[in-house]
Order: structure tokens, then C-alpha cells, then sequence
């Protein structure tokens, strides 16, 4: 029999943008989650201020960009949910100070990501690219010159983690040997090997791909001088993130011909939808593979990520676990019989679990279970109390001093 909720789960009003996948809709119906409207495109500010204030749940992907003004309008946000690997669409800072849960899917695509990899290391050290031209433009060049196979080529791996470990993996399987380099320990997988120092990378690979996340400290950490390291002739993929190349640097590299080919995925600037508009000053260059930013697009991928992160987000709404948040501090819980559950999220200063006590004993209400986490900036406490509790106990909880958002959830 399902628990009684203090918010009934059909009146959860959820927005789903730029064509997320139907396994995240199935998802939420598995839950009973049926208020939901899907958008195939990205939405800009003005269209998102015009309707978030109506929704409960909002899940994207990397079009749409959730910024502070659209998140203080949204009152009733209760969850963000990122159909992909990064949050960077997301105001994490002004989400965390709202006491908004954000959650993503930092995995779920790495076989894809890492199968493309694999895929252009053939296609560039074959030629492809230039040959692939010449056959569109009439022309019959066939030559074994600059041709190569990957069995027994060095791979030099820029950022051993989860993405690099999987093109590890292949690699290997296909013949090559592999290095990498992290700036934080990491154990080899396979056969692999560390190299101490980025520039011993560089002077050592045939190919190198990177796979590094957007910092300060990773902007831009790819120019001129990496690429003069490089082996004369070797090949470069970037599938990680856009920012972190010189696009310049690597459009000389190329054309001096130090660099004999290159896979690019990611951009410092994309367009925000299809269609025309995409500039770089790497069009145009015959030993290039360019792809929009579809290293992780693949039909499996997107099943993948759209079944995880909706769990996730129904697992918030439902129980108030927080496993995976990039925001609120992580709690994993599970259903208990018998009781109410109460959520409640504030700024962490001191005191206030000592009030939501007070409140408690107010009501004389028994606590049975209780969980507290906390980061920086704010804590997070779940009680399980008593099932006869009082719903109007809200309403003192959310008199709380420093109270951000509180719930009785069932």
C-alpha cells in the first residue's frame, strides 16, 4: 500500500528539455510521477523565467543554462537533474545557497566516449580524413605513405579517470601500448604505464587524448609549448572539454605539420542549437576530424543516462536520499515503515538542530531516526519521527531560523 505524502505526487509538476531520453520518462511513470512536459530543445533565460516558477523538477542537458536570476524565480524547485556528465549548465553556488539537490551522470557515457576515441586514432593514423576529401572531390588517391596500423603505436592518456581508464582498456585490447599521466595517483590498468611528468607524455605518444575536467587550473592547458613536446608527426584528440586547447596552437600545430592529425569534439564556444553558426579556425583543414560535441551521444549512452539520473531525482522525492547531489550533502536512505519522515535544508551555523529539536518536543513528537550532513555552506537533516506525528509541524520547522527548504515527505 503506498505511504500517505504530505505532497501528492501527482501534482509534482516536472519539465524535461532538449529531448531527454524516454528511459527517464519511464522512470519517473515507474514511480508515479505523471505531471511531466518534454521540450526537444534548449531553453533560453526569458523562456525559462517565463515558466519555472510552475515546476518542480527540471532536468536538461548541456544546452539549457540554469542561472542564479532563473533559479531564484523557480520557488517550487524542489530537484535539478544534469542528463549528462557535467553541471556546468547549473549555478552549483547559487543552487547550493537555495538548498536546490543538483544531479548528474558522470559515467554513464564513458564506453561511448571511449569507443570514438579508439574509432579516430584509426580514422587519423590511416589518413582518413585528407583521403576521405580527395574521394569526394573525384580524385583516386591510393598510397600505403603516412598510413599506419595502431598495434604497437604508444596512446599517451592526459587524465586517467573514468574515461581514460576505459580508453585504457581498449587500447590495450587493440594493440597498443599505453601511458598516462594524472595529477593525482591512480593505479594502472592492464598493462598500462605512469609517466611522471606530462612533457615525458608528450615526447613519447603517438597519439594523445585528453581527459581532463573544465577547472581554472585546466583552462587553456594545451598550447604551443605542449604541442612543440609533442613527437614530430604524432596525432591529438580532445573529447574532454573545450576550453583546455589553444585552438590556435593546435590549428599551427597542424598546418606546420608537427601534428599530422587531430579529432575535436569539444569547443571553447558551441552553438546553442543546430544548424548553421559553428566557426573554428580549424575548418577547413583536411587532416581534422571535427564532431559536435557527440563523444557521449549514442543511443545506449543516452538510455543510460536518462534511467540513472532519473532514479536519482525520484530517489529524492521519494525517500530524500541525496546520493550522488552536487549541492546539498550526500545522505543515501531508505523507505521506513511507520514513520513520517521529515527533510529539512539550511544555512550551516550553529543552533539549529538544536531549534528543529525544540520544535519537535513542541509537538511532543518521538525522533526514531536521525541523519545530519553538512558541507561548507549548508547541512542537511532527515528525521524519521513518530507516524502519528502532526502534518502542521511543518509549518513551525519552516519558521527555523536559517531555514532553506522543509518537507514532510511521507
Amino acid at each position: 500500500m503506498a505511504k500517505e505524502v504530505s505532497f501528492p505526487k501527482e501534482k509534482i509538476k516536472i519539465l524535461l528539455l532538449e529531448g531527454i531520453h524516454q528511459s527517464a520518462v519511464n522512470e519517473f511513470h515507474k514511480k508515479d510521477y505523471v505531471s511531466i512536459d518534454r521540450h526537444k530543445g534548449a531553453m533560453s533565460e526569458e523562456e525559462l523565467l517565463a515558466c519555472i516558477e510552475n515546476y518542480h523538477v527540471i532536468g536538461l542537458r548541456s544546452k539549457t543554462n540554469l542561472t542564479a536570476p532563473v533559479l531564484e524565480k523557480a520557488k517550487k524547485l524542489m530537484t535539478i537533474g544534469c542528463f549528462c556528465i557535467g553541471t556546468n549548465q547549473v549555478d552549483l553556488k547559487k543552487a547550493t545557497e537555495l538548498g536546490i539537490p543538483v544531479f548528474n551522470s558522470p559515467y554513464s557515457n564513458t564506453r561511448s566516449v571511449a569507443e570514438l576515441i579508439i574509432g579516430n586514432s584509426i580514422m587519423l593514423l590511416r589518413g582518413i580524413p585528407f583521403k576521405n576529401k580527395y574521394m569526394h572531390e573525384g580524385n583516386w588517391q591510393k598510397t600505403a605513405n603516412n598510413s599506419y596500423e595502431l598495434r604497437g603505436k604508444t596512446i599517451g592518456i592526459i587524465g586517467y579517470g573514468h574515461i581514460g581508464t576505459q580508453v585504457s582498456v581498449l587500447a590495450e585490447s587493440m594493440g597498443l601500448k599505453v601511458i598516462y599521466y594524472d595529477i593525482e595517483p591512480k593505479l594502472p590498468l592492464g598493462n598500462a604505464s605512469v609517466v611522471d611528468t606530462m612533457e615525458e607524455l608528450l615526447q613519447k605518444s603517438d597519439i594523445v587524448t585528453l581527459h581532463v575536467p573544465a577547472t581554472p587550473q585546466t583552462k587553456d592547458m594545451f598550447g604551443e609549448k605542449e604541442f612543440a613536446q609533442m613527437k614530430e608527426g604524432a596525432v591529438f584528440q580532445n573529447l574532454a572539454r573545450g576550453n583546455v586547447v589553444d585552438i590556435m596552437a593546435l590549428a599551427d600545430a597542424l598546418k606546420s605539420g608537427k601534428v599530422s592529425g587531430a579529432a575535436v569534439d569539444v569547443f571553447p564556444k558551441e552553438p546553442k542549437q543546430n544548424g548553421p553558426g559553428f566557426e573554428s579556425e580549424l575548418v577547413g583543414l583536411d587532416n581534422v576530424i571535427l564532431t559536435p560535441h557527440i563523444g557521449g551521444s549514442t543511443q545506449e549512452a543516452q538510455e543510460n543516462i536518462g534511467g540513472e539520473v532519473a532514479v536519482k531525482l525520484t530517489g529524492f522525492l521519494d525517500n530524500g536520499s541525496t546520493l550522488g547531489s552536487k549541492t546539498v550533502p550526500e545522505i543515501s536512505l531508505s523507505v521506513q515503515q511507520n514513520t513520517r519522515r521529515v527533510l529539512h535544508i539550511h544555512h550551516n551555523v550553529p543552533g539549529v538542530l538544536t531549534e528543529i529539536n525544540s520544535m519537535l518536543s513542541k509537538h511532543n513528537v518521538n525522533i526514531l531516526g536521525q541523519y545530519l550532513k553538512t558541507n561548507e555552506t549548508i547541512g542537511y537533516v532527515v528525521l524519521d519521527v513518530d507516524a502519528n506525528a502532526d502534518l502542521d509541524l511543518i509549518e513551525d520547522l519552516k519558521k527555523v531560523n536559517h531555514t532553506l527548504k522543509t518537507r514532510i515527505l511521507y
